[in-house]
Parts: C-alpha cells; sequence; structure tokens
C-alpha cells in the first residue's frame, strides 16, 4: 500500500507562514503534539470504560524522546491510533475555508495561539522545529492495518504500510537545523516541566539511574544497586483535581512548594470548585504581601485540562488578585487561547466574577471565624484588601466589613467601629469627621504626640497604595475627611473654632515673620506667625494635605504627574505664644535673633528627618556654640 497526495489547503502559503509567524513561541509544539497524544489515550480509556473497546489497556505512558544522532525527536503513544482512512479525514484535510483569507490575515500574525486555536493547527506546529513529520501508528479497531504517513512541509504527503504493532501513535519530527537546539536534553525537560507537569496521563521522558536495596553484605549492612528507572515527569493527580475533603493542610503546603520552592508558606487558600454555569477548579494561595507593592505578576498558573496554558492571567483574574499565587484550571477556556478571545468571551467574565466573589466570600468568613487571628494577618493582606476595594467595586462592597483601620497603637477597628470611635472627639465645626493619619509613625511621632495630647486619634497608613485608599474613603464614606498629621499644628488640624490668641502685636508677629524668613532664605518655605498652645513648639513645619496628597498619588502612578514634578512647598508656623519667640525679640542683635531663628527651624526640620548634608553639619557646630 502506497499513496501520493497534495494536503487540501489550496494554497502553499500555509507552511511558511506556520513556521514564521510561530517562531518566538515555538516550543509550544511539543504541548500540542504531547497532549494530542494524551487525548488520544483519555479517549481510548473512556471507550474502555463504555465497554466500547474490550482489548487490554496496559501500559499508557506517553513517551517522549529524542536522538541527537538521527536528530530526530518521537512522541509515542498508546492511545486509540488511526487508520489511513483517518490520517487522510484528519490530519490531510485542514478544517477552515478561505485559505487565501486566512494567509492574508495572519501573515503578520503575532499571537501564535490565536492561529492554531481558530484553526485547528495543533498538529501542524510540527513543522516550526521540523523540516519533515512522520507518523506511524495502528488502529485500535480490529482488523486495522498500521499506516504510516509521512509530509516535508510542503503540500505533499505520502501514506505507506507502517509497521507499529501495538495500537497507538509515534509522531516523529526531523529537526531542522534552525531547532536543534530542541535535541537537547534540558531544553526538552524543561519544556515538559513547564507545559505538562500535571497532565491526566503519565509522562515518561528518557530514564533515569535510582539506587535500591540489595539485600545485605557479610557485616549485615544493607547494600545498594544503581538501575534504570522510567523517568514519569508530572503528576496525574494534582490537588486541584480532588476534592476538598480529601485533602488536609499539609497537601495544601506541600503542593505550593512544588509551584514555588523558595517561597514563604502562604497564610491561607481557596479551593475553587464549580461546574455551573462554567467548568472550573483550581487553589489560590495567599501569599505574604507585607508593604511590597509588586504585582508579582505571572504567579497564577492557568490550565486547560491540566495542560498549562500561560501565566499571563490578567483577562481571566481582576488585577488586584494578581498578587495571589496558585493554579486555575478551566476547559471552557481552549488550549490555543489568545488575548483577544479572553477579552471577549463571556464564560471568561464569569469566572473573573466568580473569583472575586470567592476570594471576598473567604476573608468574610476568616474575619468571622477569628477576629484576633484576622487581624494578626492585616499588615500581609491588608494591601491585598485595599487593593480589591480600589479597583473593584463590588469588592468593595464586600470588603468594607473586613477592611481593617490600624492606629498608632495598633488597635484594629472596621471603617463602621473607627467612625464610631472618633466622632465625638474629631468633628469639625462642619459637622465632618476627620480622620488624622501617619505615613510614617516614627518620622511623625512629634506630630503623633501633639495630637494625643489632644484626645485625638491618629491611623498608620503606610502602604503604596494609601494615598488611593485615602481618596476612596472620603468618596465613600459621609461627611468624612482624611488628614495626615503632619499636615497643620495640632490646633488647626480639627477646625473647631477654637484658638488661642496670639500674645504678640501686630507690629511684633510682622518683626518675627521679617527675622524667620531672614534666616531660612529659601522661597519653597512661607512663614505664618500664629497664637498656638505656649505647650506646643516653636516652629512646626507641615505641607498642606492637598498638595502631599497629589505628589503622594503622582508617586505610585496615580496620573498627577504635574504635582510630581513640582519642588516642595513647606509652611513655617511660628507659634508667637512662645517663650522662644520671646527670646528672640530679646535678642541683643539682629545676628542673635536670626542664629535662634534658624535653631529653632533646624530643630523642626530635624523632627521631620529634613535636614541633611551642609545644613545639619552647620546645625551641629552652631548647638556646640550656643551649648
Amino acid at each position: 500500500m502506497q499513496e501520493k497526495g497534495t494536503i487540501s489547503i489550496h494554497t502553499e502559503n500555509i507552511f511558511p507562514i506556520i513556521k514564521k509567524f510561530l517562531y518566538s513561541d515555538n516550543e509550544i509544539f511539543l504541548r500540542e503534539l504531547v497532549s494530542n497524544s494524551v487525548d488520544a489515550t483519555q479517549k481510548i480509556k473512556r471507550l474502555a470504560t463504555l465497554g466500547q473497546y474490550s482489548g487490554d489497556l496496559g501500559d499508557i505512558t506517553v513517551e517522549v524522546s529524542f536522538d541527537k544522532e538521527k536528530k530526530t525527536i518521537t512522541i509515542s503513544d498508546k492511545g486509540l491510533g488511526m487508520t489511513a482512512e483517518e490520517i487522510k479525514k484528519y490530519i490531510n484535510q485542514i478544517a477552515f475555508s478561505g485559505a487565501a483569507e486566512f494567509v492574508e490575515k495572519f501573515k503578520d500574525a503575532k499571537d501564535a495561539n490565536e492561529i492554531i486555536g481558530k484553526f485547528g493547527l495543533g498538529f501542524y506546529s510540527a513543522f516550526m522545529v521540523a523540516h519533515t513529520v512522520e507518523i506511524n501508528t495502528l488502529s485500535y479497531q480490529e482488523g486495522a492495518e498500521a499506516a504510516r504517513w509521512t509530509c516535508d512541509g510542503s503540500t505533499e504527503f505520502e501514506i505507506s504500510k507502517g509497521d507499529r504493532t501495538e495500537r497507538g501513535t509515534d509522531i516523529i519530527l526531523h529537526i531542522n537545523e534552525e531547532s536543534e537546539e530542541f535535541l537537547d536534553k534540558w531544553k526538552l525537560q524543561g519544556i515538559l516541566d513547564k507545559y505538562c507537569k500535571f497532565l491526566p496521563v503519565p509522562i515518561k521522558f528518557e530514564t533515569k539511574t535510582e539506587s535500591v536495596e540489595d539485600g545485605k553484605d557479610e557485616k549485615g549492612e544493607t547494600k545498594y544497586k544503581s538501575v534504570e528507572v522510567d523517568n514519569i515527569i508530572n503528576t496525574t493527580d494534582p490537588i486541584w483535581t480532588k476534592s476538598p475533603n480529601e485533602l488536609k493542610d499539609e497537601d495544601y503546603l506541600a503542593f505550593y512548594k512544588e509551584l514555588y520552592p523558595m517561597s514563604e508558606d502562604p497564610l491561607f487558600w481557596i479551593h475553587l470548585n464549580v461546574d455551573y454555569p462554567f467548568n472550573l477548579t483550581g487553589v489560590l494561595y495567599f501569599p505574604k504581601v507585607k508593604n511590597e507593592f509588586e504585582l508579582q505578576k505571572n504567579k497564577i498558573k492557568l490550565f486547560s485540562r491540566q495542560v498549562f496554558i500561560t501565566d499571563e492571567v490578567k483577562d481571566i483574574v481582576p488585577e488586584f488578585l494578581m498578587l495571589l499565587h496558585g493554579v486555575i484550571d478551566s476547559p471552557d477556556i481552549p488550549l490555543n487561547v489568545s488575548r483577544s478571545f479572553l477579552q471577549a468571551d463571556s464564560n471568561v467574565k464569569k469566572i473573573n466574577n466568580y473569583i472575586t466573589k470567592k476570594v471576598a466570600d473567604k476573608l468574610a468568613e476568616l474575619y468571622k471565624k477569628d477576629r484576633k487571628a484576622y487581624e494578626e494577618k492585616w499588615n500581609d493582606i491588608g494591601l491585598f484588601v485595599k487593593y480589591g476595594m480600589i479597583s473593584e467595586e463590588k469588592f468593595y462592597e464586600k470588603g468594607k466589613d473586613f477592611a481593617l483601620l490600624k492606629n498608632t497603637k495598633d488597635e484594629y477597628f472596621t471603617l463602621e467601629e473607627y467612625k464610631e470611635k472618633v466622632k465625638v472627639a474629631q468633628t469639625d465645626k462642619d459637622d465632618n469627621v476627620i480622620y488624622l493619619y501617619a505615613t510614617d509613625a516614627e518620622k511623625q511621632d512629634t506630630f503623633i504626640q501633639s495630637a494625643n495630647k489632644k484626645d485625638y486619634d491618629v491611623l498608620v497608613l503606610d502602604s503604596p497604595i494609601d494615598s488611593h485608599f485615602i481618596n476612596q474613603l472620603e468618596q465613600k464614606l459621609e461627611k468624612t475627611n482624611l488628614k495626615r498629621v503632619d499636615a497643620d499644628v495640632a490646633d488647626k488640624l480639627i477646625n473647631k473654632d477654637q484658638t488661642f490668641s496670639n500674645v504678640l502685636t501686630e507690629e511684633q508677629s510682622t518683626k518675627v515673620k521679617e527675622i524667620f524668613e531672614k534666616a531660612i532664605n529659601n522661597t519653597n518655605f512661607s512663614v505664618e506667625v500664629e497664637g498656638f498652645n505656649p505647650e506646643e513648639l516653636p516652629v512646626t513645619i507641615t505641607m498642606e494635605e492637598f498638595m502631599r496628597r497629589m505628589k503622594d498619588m503622582a508617586q505610585t502612578g496615580g496620573g498627577m504627574g504635574f504635582y510630581g514634578s513640582l519642588p516642595d512647598h513647606y509652611k513655617i508656623a511660628v507659634n508667637g505664644n512662645h517663650k522662644v519667640v520671646d527670646k528672640i525679640l530679646k535678642a541683643e542683635n539682629e545676628e542673635a535673633q536670626t542664629q535662634i531663628a534658624k535653631q529653632a527651624v533646624d530643630l523642626a526640620m530635624l523632627s521631620q528627618g529634613m535636614l541633611k548634608g551642609k545644613d545639619l553639619t552647620e546645625f551641629v557646630k552652631r548647638s556646640v556654640n550656643l551649648i
């Protein structure tokens, strides 16, 4: 039996296009061919289960091998196999119409998955790396004859009698010169580990040497010998394919270590398992995020029926959930999936919403079940929860019940609890509740202590996205404003129409203002002389809340680039009621006045960590002289 023919694709342009545009993704040829072998193996298992195949299934391992000298890679399975007629049907007739339109549309394609997925060209990905492809196959059907198909990458093919004696198929790739990098054990091992690590059928890649016990020696000690064993590269039943009630905590932790060997243990996890209105399984882990706002992308792996597709999941998982780690598997997402498909597919949108809801439900459950344990985890998950509330309205609605605010005394409050706590002491003359916050509790300690003296509470909002979270709270919470604790002197942080009168005359205030302006000599600082509590500091340096917030948002990419480019502008608030001001006015000469004023300003700058370099050196020298 020998037959020659032409592959019915009506154009000779298709193979050069396959080779060219898939070049950057050429390693997926192995994923495609191994997946086909696994499908064929699962189908024969299914037929046996249904009683439609009565033969012995035997060893159903799929084997990948290579021969460096012959320059071949072979993928062998013991699946359904094919007859010559089936080869003609499934291999020769590429299932798409309008080949000319196809060529025109995809000649500049960049997305390898798009073309393969759309036209069922998985098998033909072999021609990305091979100049000739052979199929040697024997169908499971009784009386079937072995068949061999050969194609050299043109539209010509040849079918002849094959020599396979067992049910199944060998795909033999004769590797082209440009692709000889794939004739390497570690290269192939890496691709198999990436795409085939959790396939549901055992995948063998070469053999490996292991030591096994071999009886006892004369002294009664155990002897060992080296034996060759199959190197099975995959786990056929990963934990996401099992029911949660079959698993223990150590199973989830062991799987996490398998995925991320160098990572700390996760805080907790969610087992996803839904079969309507779409199919989805998986496990998502909450890592210890802390305050490092590094969107650790490529940490969630997307599978389709246990075949790895991609670790770029941002169209399936909401952006804030990109901080999670783990696995999602859905047969409703095709193996050869493209970005454009993900963005348009209705199932993907449903999966996105489902995952958001499951995550919110898990956090709510943890909060209700053990509030204290939840508070202990807050430093690790707070960034994640806030990010979710900012970016997803649905998540905000659920998250407002389990989001926590922490104050400088390490006490935790829900949004509702905190409003109740501070509304009496921190309501201004216009009936707005003012939340005070610190972004660096150590650096802003002077201001925190001044606020605490007035019985004001101060929150700690020091994560990289808190400038955005603050804005959201002001939008969502009725008649509530937030002010950084160093945005003004304590007496003016919350405007209650209660002021200390300034003991200075108007003339004295003007004189003091001039002395301080001369001592500072910097247009980025404006001086105001006012009457504050005599117990407060003589000089306080503040930045107006609006300007500081815009600059903070500019630093975290909040679209406030204009403000980020502006120079810092500070207000020097001089306490006219402080005895240091009285001392300045009574100083013997102008130089002494300037020196005391400069010392007071430098002390204020020192308290905020703003005194550096030459200015710090001068301050130290002046302090020694004054002593």
